[in-house]
């Protein structure tokens, strides 16, 4: 026996029904999911102000004596990754040595330039990016602070002046000792402040090498040299 007109218009509406009820339950879910709690926008605003706060001190004379500390924990783990890239390309590493000037070198025997160079960059942008991500939550930040420790100590192991075994001792002795504040909290915005430090230093010094032209060639412009492209 065939089902009726009325009862297949019937099961046509009752399923179109509960689809649109999950389709609206589904939009609601995604619209909850995308909305930042009051926590999320603490800390998006917490990063539009290191952001803009680092940008105005890192050109003010004399003042940008602040950040000097943060940045050559930076350069640091800029060098790092120079490190890392090399020994992942089977190179030897030599040393490791930062300058006050904030600059940085890594001696290496071996490698693939085409590795190693660009790693500086790119590694450090991507420590960046980790740290910012990881300032959201304190579990998290305490996580990515002992990657960052590691990072520092295998820094120290190929540090070769003492400039660059000092500034990677205290740093990964702050860490150590903010882990211990209350809930994490010192630890998180370290993190973050670190991250948003990363993320911009190899944009701004992009820029100093290729709009200031600064004496000091980046990476970016051996790298520019070496593939025989415009810098």
């Amino acid at each position: 026996m065939s089902p009726t007109p009325s009862l297949v218009g019937r099961f046509v509406v009752e399923h179109a029904a509960l689809a649109l009820t999950t389709r609206q339950v589904s939009r609601e879910q995604v619209e909850h999911a995308l909305t930042p709690t009051k926590q999320q926008r603490t800390i998006l605003i917490v990063i539009c102000a290191y952001v803009l706060g680092i940008l105005v001190l890192w050109n003010i004379p004399y003042v940008k004596i602040v950040l000097l500390p943060f940045k050559l924990v930076t350069v640091a783990l800029h060098e790092f990754c120079h490190a890392a890239a090399g020994l992942c390309t089977g190179a030897k590493i030599k040393s490791i040595t930062i300058d006050p000037d904030e600059g940085g070198l890594t001696r290496m025997s071996g490698g693939k330039w085409c590795c190693v160079m660009p790693a500086g960059y790119l590694g450090s942008s991507f420590l960046g990016a980790l740290m910012v991500f990881a300032g959201f939550d304190v579990l998290a930040s305490k996580i990515v602070s002992v990657i960052i420790g590691v990072c520092l100590l295998a820094t120290l192991i190929w540090a070769k002046n003492w400039l660059t075994r000092i500034i990677t001792v205290l740093f990964v002795g702050l860490i150590v000792g903010l882990w211990f504040t209350p809930k994490g909290a010192g630890l998180r915005y370290v993190v973050l402040f670190m991250g948003v430090m990363c993320s911009l230093y190899s944009l701004w010094d992009i820029v100093d090498d290729t709009v200031k032209r600064k004496v000091n060639e980046s990476d970016a412009t051996k790298f520019a040299q070496k593939t025989h492209c415009s810098s």
